[in-house]
């Protein structure tokens, strides 16, 4: 059943959540956590676990997070969004730049 948040999500995050649970499902089955174990270590169900495997994005970030904390994978998380990197943010601030700088006016010196 989809749900409200399967709607509204724009294509190119829908495509990025499902390469997350793809990834997740793969990095999991290469350290051989079955998912009974994986569910168990991330204090949620098997049934929680499949839909984060799908990159259901009705699931918290949160466990999301415990999961990838789990394989030993946050690191990508802690620079996702990562304002240095943001090409977007820093060109709109560079077009934000004033394109003259005046000098102050020196302060009058009292005698």
């Amino acid at each position: 059943m989809k749900t409200p948040a399967h709607n509204s999500l724009p294509k190119s995050a829908r495509s990025a959540l499902l390469k997350l649970g793809e990834d997740i499902a793969v990095a999991r089955k290469k350290r051989r956590i079955s998912t009974v174990s994986m569910a168990e270590r991330a204090f949620i169900s098997r049934g929680t676990l499949y839909k984060v495997e799908k990159g259901d994005p009705s699931v918290s970030m949160g466990i999301y997070a415990t999961v990838l904390s789990i394989l030993g994978l946050t690191e990508g998380l802690a620079v996702a969004a990562d304002r240095r990197s943001d090409s977007l943010g820093l060109d709109i601030e560079e077009d934000r730049l004033p394109k003259i700088i005046q000098p102050r006016g020196r302060k009058k010196k009292r005698p």
